[in-house]
């Protein structure tokens, strides 16, 4: 059964007055306040934190984890910078630790790609060879790095701008494109070693 949680676009999480207010009250030692930013963040966080672990129990820690060093830490947050950028990059930094240290779960599945925009979803012959599709990326994505799959999630799933992902890894927009590069070569060549009639039968080259 495929866990769902709410996205930051679906919870039109964005540097509003109120968010605005609830990080200077929380600057000024405001327990509520982070109350409140936990409840509005819980959901993002978590959905990323899965995405990169596709463990519920360990997105939930990590999801933990995340919030306490964001306490810890709120002092270096630049005010000047989007908020939810910052929180995504210490979620990433703490998913990729905890693959390090379990480093069975390098080798597990992604979440599985979204249907080809534009694809006509009244064509059941289509519809199975999309899904067919879906369940070989999530094979061939195993194999990627940490890193590697933090870009991919962010930028191919997550549909993010590069500058986006750069900013929540921390890192220049170059090395995200070339993880998106890597990640995106093993993937097209795993699936053209395994499948690729499936390939050819959806146009994809």
């Amino acid at each position: 059964m495929e866990v769902k949680f709410p996205e930051a676009a679906e919870l039109n999480v964005h540097e509003d007055r109120e968010l605005r207010t609830l990080l200077a009250a929380f600057r000024r030692g405001d327990q509520t306040a982070y109350t409140r930013i936990v409840e509005k963040y819980h959901g993002p966080v978590m959905s990323l934190a899965y995405r990169m672990v596709r463990d519920y129990d360990e997105a939930a820690d990590i999801a933990q984890d995340v919030f306490v060093k964001m306490a810890r830490n709120f002092d270096r947050y630049d005010e000047k910078r989007k908020f939810f950028t910052w929180l995504y990059r210490i979620t990433v930094n703490a998913s990729i630790d905890h693959l390090r240290r379990n480093r069975r779960h390098q080798h597990e599945s992604l979440e599985v790609l979204s249907d080809a925009e534009g694809a006509p979803n009244s064509n059941p012959e289509m519809s199975y060879l999309r899904e067919r599709l879906r369940l070989e990326i999530k094979e061939s994505a195993g194999k990627l790095t940490p890193r590697q799959r933090s870009a991919f999630l962010l930028r191919d799933l997550g549909e993010r701008k590069v500058d986006d992902v750069a900013g929540i890894m921390n890192m220049p927009e170059a090395t995200v494109r070339w993880y998106l590069h890597r990640a995106r070569s093993i993937i097209r060549k795993d699936l053209l070693r395994r499948c690729p009639h499936l390939l050819f039968l959806l146009g994809i080259r």
